[in-house]
């Protein structure tokens, strides 16, 4: 089954406008509270005030200058933390969750991702696990309060580097939770450039199938890899992957088709974007067979 498309904020030039489009076509939301230099969630809020249906994904972790000083006023950040740009700090996570909410004019979070957690210890494996499992601890406190429904972890290269594996994500929330838990998703690259997560899920190993074995929803970030992807692909290969789409539908359709993945995270600006893109996810799932030839064609010399 191929996967939805969702709007990605991180790029997107016009957010007001792309929020409209993509909530009128019921289309699920990502965003974070440093994007567009802090105000993405100001501008989503129109939208998602008119579609409160909408679901909406936004993030804790990476903050802006000005967002670091409102946390050190606030009494929940030290002057060295909000110089690191990124905190896991639980009064942070706490206090963050809470002014999301008022910047998305949302009483209650679809869902909170850890944002780059890898970013808070480097290296250091079991002090990074013990920052996770606290910050968990803050959201589910969250979810308890009604002010969350899910959270999880968005990351480039944590789960790539092994710094943690969506097991050990779960047994963390386990026990953040003492017991059920509220680990919803993990957002993470998948491009036919970064395709270790595609050609490990053809194996049967890796996050993706890990995290959809786990009922948890699966976020594919950068499918067009910054937008650099279709200028790499010519259409030799867009027309091997499916004969008619253009390199960039291409792209988006093999992301889309790969095993686990439940949400393709695009920042389609314009109209003629997007529906580039949803026609791209409109067409049938890719089978394995196929994946396996294209990523096997792509890692050939």
């Amino acid at each position: 089954m191929t996967a939805d498309l969702a709007l990605g904020t991180y790029r997107c030039q016009a957010i007001p406008d792309a929020a409209a489009r993509a909530a009128a076509s019921g289309a699920w939301i990502d965003t974070a509270s440093n994007y567009a230099t802090g105000q993405a969630q100001i501008l989503l809020a129109p939208a998602l005030a008119a579609h409160p249906s909408v679901n909406v994904s936004t993030k804790t972790g990476y903050f802006t200058a000005a967002t670091g000083t409102d946390a050190v006023n606030a009494g929940v950040l030290t002057e060295d933390q909000a110089a690191a740009g990124h905190s896991l700090a639980t009064e942070y996570v706490r206090w963050q969750t809470g002014r999301n909410r008022a910047q998305l004019g949302r009483d209650r979070l679809d869902l909170t991702l850890l944002h780059n957690p890898e970013r808070a210890h480097p290296g250091d494996r079991p002090a990074l696990h013990c920052a996770i499992r606290a910050a968990f601890e803050v959201l589910e406190a969250e979810a308890a309060a009604g002010h969350v429904t899910g959270y999880g972890v968005a990351t480039w290269a944590g789960l790539e580097e092994e710094a943690f594996t969506v097991g050990e994500l779960l047994a963390l929330a386990a026990e953040a939770a003492g017991g059920h838990h509220h680990l919803a998703a993990i957002q993470l690259p998948v491009s036919l450039v970064m395709m270790t997560p595609i050609t490990q899920a053809l194996h049967g190993r890796g996050p993706l199938p890990a995290a959809a074995g786990a009922g948890l929803r699966v976020m594919a970030s950068a499918p067009l890899h910054g937008g650099e992807l279709p200028g790499m692909v010519d259409q030799e290969l867009a027309d091997l992957i499916r004969p008619g789409l253009t390199p960039a539908q291409a792209c988006i359709l093999a992301v889309a088709s790969c095993p686990g993945v439940t949400n393709v995270l695009l920042a389609a600006s314009g109209a003629p974007h997007w529906k580039e893109a949803a026609d791209a996810v409109a067409h049938p799932s890719l089978t394995a067979a196929q994946l396996r030839e294209i990523t096997g064609v792509l890692a050939s010399p």
